[in-house]
């Protein structure tokens, strides 16, 4: 059967589907974004005081590190930016994993699909870290970049287990994220 006379289509995505694409990264980075808490809510100077002993310090550390988790990867991630700020091509290379790690792990909505053949998450998180740590230590920046991951645990550590729990708000339920022993004083 001949197809003459018939406009051919193409499979191919056109401009419609990149802006469809861009937009809906736009959202996921909003959504993404919009887990962060209140940066006054973290700084809160009345709610920072020593904890009574070690179990009550790990308590605190757990919650505040599930409750304010994008507040601290971004801090972390800030440290580690400013460390390399004195290496640009360390910088380069983050930069440049960073979007990748963007455009083929967080905001993809669909597998991804290399000849053919998906490929599972857990591999694409796999070789994308691999190759993260690879460029990385490849650009001569290890000590540095160490040193500021270092610097960037011990800051949420320090805040993690100084800043007390009993004012956190769970908007999900409604109530108080914590309540017990380790959210007085």
């Amino acid at each position: 059967m001949t197809n003459y006379g018939t406009i051919p289509t193409s499979s191919t995505p056109g401009p419609s589907a990149n802006i469809e694409y861009l937009s809906r990264a736009k959202e996921r980075i909003k959504e993404g974004l919009g887990a962060r808490r209140p940066w006054k809510l973290m700084f809160n100077f009345h709610s920072i005081n020593f904890p009574g002993n070690l179990s009550e310090a790990i308590t605190r550390v757990r919650t505040n590190v599930a409750y304010f988790r994008m507040n601290y990867a971004m801090i972390v991630l800030l440290i580690l930016f400013l460390s390399l700020l004195w290496h640009p091509i360390s910088l380069l290379v983050f930069v440049a994993m960073m979007a990748a790690w963007l455009f083929l792990y967080f905001l993809r909505d669909e597998p991804l699909v290399v000849f053919r053949r998906t490929i599972d998450d857990r591999v694409v998180l796999v070789v994308l870290g691999v190759l993260t740590i690879l460029f990385l230590l490849l650009t001569d920046a290890t000590t540095n970049i160490l040193v500021s991951l270092l610097i960037g645990a011990v800051v949420v550590l320090v805040h993690a287990s100084f800043r007390r729990t009993d004012d956190l708000y769970d908007e999900e339920s409604g109530e108080g994220l914590i309540s017990g022993p380790s959210s007085s004083s």
